[in-house]
């Protein structure tokens, strides 16, 4: 593998936090949500950050005011784009911190008009999904939503939903591998999802991919040495992307936090810097060999997206306990 190289696009205050979405629509990035002190949401305000500009004065950062109708501050939320819309659910707020429960809906971003709205189920009295927190999304690039684990209320989840955007109806599918788990990852590539990593409450996951075959609606497992050398080692709070590498489907996880704070969430624990690649045919794992002294500091918490055959990531909990404000893209 040729070496990928990291650019970084902006850091500013204005964007500092962690546990935060991050949407990519065209070459604009959008920020929602995340703290910037534990526990304690920040504004419900969107920012933009262009990402495919040559000059820093073309990357300037804007904010999209709170409009009436904007969801409430929250962190731990997910995202997904479709359809060049983004969609929101969940997540954790109020002052108690409490799962946001609305009832298996989503919040949708527009951005040409730079508005909200919510997208309801069809039929209220079929079974949705609870609302929560540190869960993931992903969706097949058409019409349909997918919604993997996370924090509800109390304890974790190792559910498996999916939400057709058009018949606005919930499919409940079959239960992923466990343990139940919250911070994991799941991506959508050659019409199957592959989900890694996570925290189970004791213990950082790692060592499998497993894969669910939409077409079959059954799960499988690549295993994989998860000692830093064969794959990448256990961890949660990371990301999991779906891009083509030297012409390959690929999987992308990076960073991500290996051994939790002993404050919990008032703290940061052992935090990743490192890039791995998983070559879906073959199902092995390469680290990609990227320059330690141009790249990103370590991190969770973070969020991450997919431009073109590129990543682009922001903010994040560094291992110094200190949010996160810069964005960077790495080009393979």
């Amino acid at each position: 593998m040729e070496r990928p190289e990291w650019t970084k696009i902006h850091a500013d205050t204005s964007i500092q936090r962690s546990s935060q979405t991050l949407s990519v629509v065209a070459d604009i990035a959008y920020i929602y949500g995340g703290e910037l002190h534990p526990r304690e949401p920040v504004d419900s305000a969107i920012y933009r950050v262009p990402v495919n500009r040559e000059s820093a004065s073309d990357r300037k950062i804007s904010t999209i005011p709170e409009p009436t109708n904007a969801p409430q501050p929250r962190v731990g939320s997910a995202s997904t784009t479709i359809d060049g819309k983004i969609y929101i659910f969940s997540g954790r707020g109020g002052t108690a911190m409490a799962p946001i429960e609305e009832q298996g809906s989503f919040w949708c971003f527009d951005p040409p008009s730079n508005t909200w709205s919510q997208v309801q189920p069809s039929d209220p009295q079929l079974r949705y999904p609870v609302g929560r927190s540190y869960h993931s999304l992903t969706n097949n690039g058409q019409d349909t939503i997918f919604l993997h684990a996370g924090c509800p209320d109390k304890g974790r989840l190792a559910d498996l939903w999916a939400f057709n955007i058009r018949t606005r109806q919930w499919q409940e599918l079959p239960l992923a591998p466990k343990p139940e788990r919250g911070g994991t990852s799941i991506a959508y590539a050659n019409r199957k999802l592959f989900r890694m990593n996570g925290f189970d409450g004791t213990t950082e996951q790692g060592g499998a991919v497993d894969v669910f075959d939409v077409e079959n609606n059954v799960w499988s497992t690549v295993t994989y040495p998860a000692d830093g050398v064969s794959g990448p080692k256990p961890r949660s709070v990371s990301c999991l992307l779906s891009l083509n590498i030297q012409q390959k489907p690929s999987l992308v996880t990076m960073f991500g936090e290996g051994d939790p704070s002993s404050l919990g969430h008032q703290g940061a624990g052992k935090m990743f810097s490192d890039v791995w690649v998983f070559d879906i045919e073959s199902q092995k794992w390469t680290e990609a060999p990227v320059d330690q002294k141009k790249a990103p500091v370590a991190r969770g918490w973070f969020d991450a997206d997919v431009i073109a055959d590129s990543v682009i990531i922001h903010g994040g909990l560094a291992e110094s306990n200190e949010r996160l404000g810069d964005v960077w893209r790495l080009y393979f």
